[in-house]
């Protein structure tokens, strides 16, 4: 336990990750890797990256991937392997692998950039690492050995600095991944594992500008509940949420605002923040808190909250905001702004909410496209993120 309720992300021994934690102990295996040890072998056919305007603005997200990748083996008889840079292709995985028939996966979600003097920087990295860990405990998979992991991912990331756009806006996608690759039918413990990282430049998320969001407040469809898995980023959480979020754009809306008990959680994949008065007439941002464990706890929603609390504006709170006394704030006029919170687009801004047949207006700014606290949210992130302000949140590599 680190400190706050923002901070609180990570305590999950449970009874069943305690077995796994003494069966990977109970025999004699490699419990890290070393970056020290880092096999390199390099692509002799670089894969075409963007050079062009015309090669940026067909740049779709997680659509192209850069000359190698990143993979560690683990198995429950020899420990971690010796890590290995490698061209980036496919690898082979049997027709009865784990993870093909009980979903044992789970994945991150970071970013590199390029600041102004051309050098790489990462965005509070070590957190992602180790939310990631974290994951693979809760499929009984090893710990990851964070510290060397992030230092495999930095010489992988400068191997392939020349696929990170230098444009602002732009990044360089990363995608640490984990999947239980043992061969066997029935539901066990992963007693093999494989660990990579991909690369993929990416544009800005809004190409033009901010484009606020409606959703759609789902009272049938629940994404997570208390002593469920949401807060960990397993790939199980996300298959299940695509029907839903095509049944809310056939009825207009962009995206799912997700409830649980009648509360907000989460939009989309997003963390989801609310600013406005509250009854005591004061300005508040509200955000689920993790206590529930109904969301995942994300990199640029403690991001946020740090920020704002730095900045003493306003009342910045962690808790559940029901749907009863949020459809009350835009009657009264009490409803500033509200936005969703990722990596890939930093905030979204939401212009409007429907909820069991009705849909309440959000503002969106002069503009109608975003708030002022969103405006300055992005601007100051990603000045952090570019290295355009000192910040030991952006990590030059």
């Amino acid at each position: 336990v680190h400190g706050g309720t923002s901070e609180l992300h990570f305590v999950h021994l449970t009874h069943f990750q305690i077995f796994c934690d003494l069966r990977i102990m109970a025999v004699k295996v490699n419990t890290s890797f070393k970056a020290a040890d880092l096999v390199i072998e390099k692509n002799k056919i670089p894969r075409h990256k963007p050079t062009t305007d015309e090669d940026f603005n067909k740049l779709e997200f997680g659509t192209l991937f850069t000359d190698h990748m990143l993979v560690v083996d683990w198995t429950d008889t020899k420990g971690w392997e010796v890590p290995r840079i490698v061209p980036y292709g496919p690898f082979f995985l049997d027709p009865a692998a784990s993870v093909l028939h009980y979903a044992l996966e789970c994945f991150e979600g970071m970013k590199a950039y390029i600041d102004k003097d051309g050098h790489t920087r990462l965005f509070r990295p070590e957190l992602n690492f180790e939310r990631m860990s974290s994951s693979m405990q809760r499929l009984c998979m090893p710990p990851l050995p964070e510290a060397e992991a992030l230092k495999c991912l930095e010489k992988l990331v400068l191997m392939d600095k020349e696929w990170i756009p230098r444009r602002k806006g732009f990044s360089l996608y990363i995608r640490p991944t984990a999947i239980a690759t043992n061969i066997r039918l029935g539901l066990h413990e992963p007693s093999a594992i494989r660990f990579f990282i991909v690369l993929s430049p990416v544009g800005p998320y809004y190409k033009s500008g901010f484009k606020p969001v409606s959703l759609y407040a789902d009272p049938k469809n629940v994404r997570a509940w208390a002593g469920g898995c949401a807060r960990f980023k397993l790939g199980s959480n996300y298959a299940p949420t695509m029907l839903p979020g095509v049944e809310a754009q056939s009825k207009g809306y962009s995206q799912v605002l997700w409830l649980y008990q009648d509360c907000m959680t989460e939009v989309g994949a997003m963390n989801m923040f609310v600013f406005l008065k509250n009854e005591k007439g004061e300005k508040e941002l509200v955000t689920a808190n993790l206590d529930e464990g109904v969301i995942l706890p994300g990199i640029t929603r403690r991001s946020i909250l740090e920020l704002a609390r730095d900045w003493k504006e306003f009342v910045v709170s962690e808790r559940m905001l029901s749907m009863t006394e949020f459809v009350s704030a835009p009657k009264e006029g009490r409803i500033i702004e509200a936005f969703g919170s990722g990596t890939a687009a930093i905030v979204s801004p939401v212009k409007n909410i429907g909820y069991k047949g009705v849909d309440y207006a959000i503002p969106c700014g002069d503009k109608g496209t975003a708030g002022l606290l969103t405006e300055k949210l992005v601007d100051t992130i990603m000045k952090i993120q570019y290295g355009d302000v000192d910040s030991n949140w952006s990590v030059k590599i």
